[in-house]
């Protein structure tokens, strides 16, 4: 049966939506609704989902934070290791590789790091069929990922609508989609 891996880095999207968009740390409203992405994750290739959310545990566990995405449906990914180890990226390369070796399953990746760009191209290579996308700020999102040939790109906000409110950001607005009353509000 068909299947969607949703990967989410949840380090670097915070760390985006953080420094990158906001310029501050987000405060709660400001946050993704992980339930959305992970309902935009099944309706977009209209099948079902595992989320793996992996999360930096070597220092304080976040529990409410784990208890939540529970919750959602998410497996929480608790990873420990030395400081110098960027576990997440790690855990999510392993992933990532293990999918390619696992011959079926399609990904969705929430991060716009380009550290996963040789596991991601390696996957649309083992299997041309596979659909793969990246979640993001498509402006954010590392262009080791988005110049790889098949990889589909999927804003957080515009497309997935992971937010309730609306973010300050500054980006190209295809002429399609370019809304003057958003100007004049």
């Amino acid at each position: 049966m068909p299947e969607t891996f949703l990967l989410v880095d949840g380090e670097n999207i915070d760390a985006t939506l953080g420094a990158g968009v906001l310029g501050r740390r987000p405060a709660p409203e400001e946050r993704p609704r992980w339930d959305r992405v992970r309902d935009y994750a099944r309706a977009v290739w209209d099948q079902p989902v595992r989320g793996l959310f992996f999360l930096n545990a070597s220092g304080t566990v976040p529990m409410a934070f784990v208890q939540a995405l529970t919750a959602l449906d998410f497996r929480p990914v608790l990873l420990s290791g030395p400081p110098e180890v960027k576990v997440v990226d790690v855990a999510i390369q392993r992933t990532i590789e293990a999918l390619t070796e696992r011959g079926h399953g399609d990904l969705l990746l929430a991060s716009h790091d380009g550290d996963f760009a040789p596991q991601v191209a390696a996957l649309v290579t083992a299997n041309p069929g596979r659909r793969i996308g990246v979640i993001g700020f498509r402006e954010m999102t590392s262009g080791l990922l988005t110049e790889i040939e098949g990889v589909e790109l999927f804003d957080l906000e515009d497309d997935v609508g992971a937010f309730t409110v609306a973010l300050p950001r500054i980006r190209v607005i295809a002429i399609e989609k370019f809304d003057p009353w958003t100007l004049l509000d």
